[in-house]
């Protein structure tokens, strides 16, 4: 292994390094050693970036619930565009990409990693709380419009849109889900409430 190799962005090549260990292996094969071979570097460079392992994954894991944050304000700005349907729908296919659903499993495979994470955010599953947060604030805009009807239970519909869609996308060594197959789920779950008819 080399150990004078000057990276520009060692913790980002590190969690690119995991994200391929993470799709390609699973989250029982995600240790240091995989981290660092994937890397090309020597172990000890993760270990002067990083206190622990789970530290390192914490930053994993956060790192893509800083992209479903990131998502949310444009999530909320296309309420009153295109149809609720189809906005939910491109929203539940990018929250669950592949790395999204592998890192899901990590962190309900990790008990060092979730109490890490429990000092570092709010209660939770990460990712899947997180999307769960922004389709609300979409769904409430989208309420406050008349796009859904003014007893919509947003804090049941947000939740429930984003436990079905991981449904579909959580084994990870399956064909994923069609676009068509997660909007069949939104239409079913909103359909009680929409004001608009489903396209």
């Amino acid at each position: 292994m080399p150990t004078g190799v000057a990276f520009r962005d060692v913790r980002g090549q590190l969690l690119d390094a995991a994200e391929r260990v993470l799709l390609r292996d699973g989250p029982s094969a995600l240790t240091s050693r995989a981290v660092t071979t994937e890397a090309d570097c020597a172990k000890g460079v993760l270990h002067r970036h990083f206190a622990e392992f789970d530290a390192f994954l914490a930053e994993l894991v956060l790192d893509r619930v800083a992209r479903v944050e990131d998502r949310a304000a444009a999530l909320r700005a296309s309420a009153g565009s295109g149809t609720v349907a189809r906005n939910l729908t491109r929203e539940l296919l990018e929250v669950f990409d592949p790395v999204a659903v592998a890192v899901v499993g990590l962190v309900t495979s990790r008990d060092g990693l979730r109490a890490r994470l429990r000092e570092a955010r709010a209660a939770g599953l990460p990712i899947l709380t997180d999307a769960a947060t922004a389709l609300a604030g979409y769904l409430a805009a989208e309420r406050e419009l008349g796009r859904l009807s003014a007893d919509a239970d947003i804090d049941t519909l947000a939740p429930t849109l984003v436990g079905a869609a991981h449904m579909l996308f959580a084994d990870r060594r399956g064909t994923p889900p069609e676009a068509e197959d997660v909007r069949r789920i939104v239409t079913t779950v909103v359909a009680g409430v929409a004001q608009e008819p489903p396209r």
